[in-house]
């Protein structure tokens, strides 16, 4: 499938979009809202960075817990729910008088029950689509997750100025409710694609297979790491320039857009594998400018820039997607969106304690200086992996077949 014709063409895939659009404005307006307002009470560029990205630490509990849930419970349910458990605890967030440790509260609780999100959408996905349309498809979701982003943190930083970043959290809490309602009325009632009850044991078990190979490994910590330690830099924007974050989080997703359309539609499939290492380099290096304090001009250029390679995560999901079997596709995702979103929690809170400690531009360089080395070493063991000679019987890209589980 290489139209995006057809691709609009394929039953629910826009109905799809609608519902993941909506729930993707709400976390951006809601995101940037609750920053402002950590930021305003407590003056910590750490604590702002944690109210944006710091739950997404919780989705570690939640991959571990919950991501069977991915492949064996209804995907329209399951997102459903999840809208409104989010629009429920954004409403609470808005709360006149909430003190700050309550926010983290929230926003934990929100990450938790985020984890299963990633890998319902991820699989979902995988289902609407046939096989040959899967990075085209992934490719038109992340440009739209980029121009909502960019629509979500221009407006936002509008609302903001005109608004209470209270008034603008409840904006985002009905911006759920609409995800909610588009999820149930656009999208088929499916059954899960696995059998059995969801459960601890099954997690981790699948989990534990997932993570069995050696090339899949070194695919979802090139996925993870560099990706992570890029988005603490961006987790700093408020506190970097207070009245510009909404512009370099709108360009950043400009940024983001043009790679992913680039990737997903123009770049030929036999290509796509050897742009992994060099989008990666791209998405950090950028940064490593901020050692010189630029100003707004210049950094919305860096920003712009670098954003373009987080389309290197196209490629490695493709790589991913081709090691594993249909009926764990899901957590497969999974386990992916849960390591990304927890290695990003982590990059904001390294981030956020290098701020308080030196300066957010500072900060900012340091975390693009580790990206940049955690790339040339998972792309030299990458080589080290293609050279090694497979097992006698076995061949160590494949995913084996699952074990029956409960």
């Amino acid at each position: 499938m290489r139209s995006y014709r057809t691709l609009f063409r394929t039953p629910e895939f826009t109905p799809f979009l609608l519902s993941f659009a909506a729930f993707a404005a709400a976390q951006t307006i809601g995101g940037l809202a609750l920053g402002t307002l950590v930021f305003r009470a407590t003056g910590s560029p750490l604590l702002s960075a944690l109210s944006m990205f710091g739950p997404q630490l919780a989705q570690l509990l939640g991959g571990a817990f919950l991501l069977s849930g991915s492949d064996r419970l209804p995907p329209r349910a399951v997102l459903s729910a999840l809208a409104l458990a989010f629009a429920a605890g954004t409403a609470v967030l808005a709360l006149p008088g909430l003190p700050v440790w309550a926010v983290f509260v929230v926003v934990l609780l929100q990450g938790l029950v985020a984890s299963l999100g990633g890998g319902v959408r991820g699989g979902l996905l995988n289902e609407i689509l046939s096989k040959d349309g899967y990075v085209l498809g992934r490719s038109v979701y992340n440009m739209l997750w980029g121009l909502t982003q960019m629509a979500g943190f221009a407006t936002g930083g509008a609302l903001l100025a005109l608004l209470s970043p209270r008034t603008c959290l409840l904006l985002a809490a009905a911006l759920y409710v609409v995800s909610a309602l588009a999820t149930r009325f656009g999208l088929t009632a499916r059954a899960p694609r696995s059998s059995g009850r969801p459960s601890v044991a099954a997690t981790w078990r699948t989990n534990a297979l997932l993570w069995s190979s050696r090339p899949r490994r070194l695919a979802y910590l090139g996925l993870w790491v560099p990706n992570g330690l890029v988005v603490g830099s961006d987790s700093l924007y408020v506190s970097y320039a207070p009245g510009a974050a909404g512009t370099l989080y709108a360009v950043g997703a400009l940024g983001m857009f043009v790679g992913d359309m680039a990737v997903g539609r123009l770049v030929p499939p036999g290509v796509r594998p050897r742009l992994a290492t060099p989008l990666r380099l791209l998405l950090a290096a950028p940064y490593l400018f901020f050692v010189l304090r630029p100003g707004v001009a210049l950094s919305a250029v860096a920003v712009t820039v670098a954003s373009v390679g987080f389309a290197a995560s196209l490629v490695l999901q493709e790589r991913l997607l081709s090691l594993t079997p249909d009926d764990l596709a899901g957590q497969a995702l999974g386990l992916h969106a849960t390591g990304m979103a927890a290695f990003q929690g982590i990059g904001a809170l390294l981030a956020g304690t290098f701020a308080q400690l030196a300066s957010p531009a500072a900060a900012m360089t340091l975390m693009a200086a580790g990206s940049v080395t955690v790339t040339l070493a998972l792309a030299a063991l990458g080589r080290r992996e293609e050279r090694r000679p497979a097992d006698p019987g076995t061949r160590p890209d494949v995913l084996p077949e699952p074990a029956a589980t409960d």
